[in-house]
């Protein structure tokens, strides 16, 4: 975790997001926002086209985001099919 993160910015929400990794360990993620599908597709354009320095990784591609932002969706039912997760330490609504 990110200490000097929250040793920071004390009193603010920081949501903790998923990395794809080889090593599986994705978690149990605590808080989910259900996005639609036009917004998915847009996110994983945005990420194709902003992070080419990670294009090379076997990891980084199309299939691995939509997928996962699938799966998120499917474990909170989100009516629109998708969603990312996210690890929240303290939320205040």
């Amino acid at each position: 975790m990110a200490e000097l993160t929250w040793q920071t910015w004390r009193n603010q929400v920081i949501l903790e997001y998923e990395i794809p990794k080889f090593e599986g360990d994705l978690g149990h993620p605590n808080l989910y926002i259900q996005i639609s599908e036009v917004d998915a597709e847009a996110k994983i354009a945005h990420l194709m086209r902003h992070f080419a320095s990670q294009r090379s990784k076997e990891w980084f591609d199309k299939d691995v985001f939509r997928g996962l932002m699938r799966l998120r969706g499917l474990e909170c039912r989100a009516p629109g099919r998708f969603a990312e997760a996210f690890h929240a330490r303290k939320l205040v609504f």
